[in-house]
């Protein structure tokens, strides 16, 4: 009797939930800003950044380290950095050629994107995601920069499988 009455509340349960009711995985969530290195001498080629670590700097001057990315250098052409949803901008440290997580080592170079937040409503079970609009980019000044320059390829972040912004270095 009993595994009936558990069989039948699973099937309730089952039978009462609607399409809204589970988020799936394949939902479109908040995305991330996508940027791509490009070599500077060769501006359609893709170039990998040596010893790269990427990290948030927040309105305290303090590190932020971004989930997913963690403290680890890595060479790579591409990354994914998330945006803050409270502000409207986010500003984040490229850090190249760091040697043995020594932050004494390499070139720092700062960056700040601008962008307008819009919520956009998914679904009763996904809640909100937010895009970004209007995104613009800069480059703090120092005298060691190894970014070179920067394109906008989108100035709406909203899809998380295309780059929005190339570097050129």
């Amino acid at each position: 009797m009993k595994k009936v009455s558990v069989l039948f509340l699973v099937i309730s349960i089952f039978l009462g939930c609607e399409k809204d009711d589970i988020c799936s995985s394949d939902t479109g969530t908040t995305p991330q800003l996508i940027l791509r290195f490009y070599d500077i001498a060769n501006q359609e080629e893709t170039k990998a950044v040596p010893n790269l670590l990427v990290y948030g700097i927040n309105s305290f001057n303090e590190i932020v380290v971004f989930d997913g990315i963690g403290l680890l250098a890595t060479n790579t052409d591409s990354i994914a950095i998330p945006l803050q949803t409270s502000d409207n901008f986010t500003r984040f440290v490229l850090h190249r050629d760091l040697e043995d997580g020594d932050f004494e080592t390499g070139n720092i170079d700062v960056v700040i994107t601008n962008y307008e937040s819009e919520n956009i409503y998914v679904s009763r079970a996904c809640g909100y995601k937010q895009i970004f609009n209007n995104l613009g980019i800069d480059l703090e000044p120092d005298p060691s920069n190894w970014v070179i320059n920067s394109e906008i390829l989108s100035t709406t972040v909203k899809n998380k499988n295309e780059a929005h912004v190339k570097i050129f270095h």
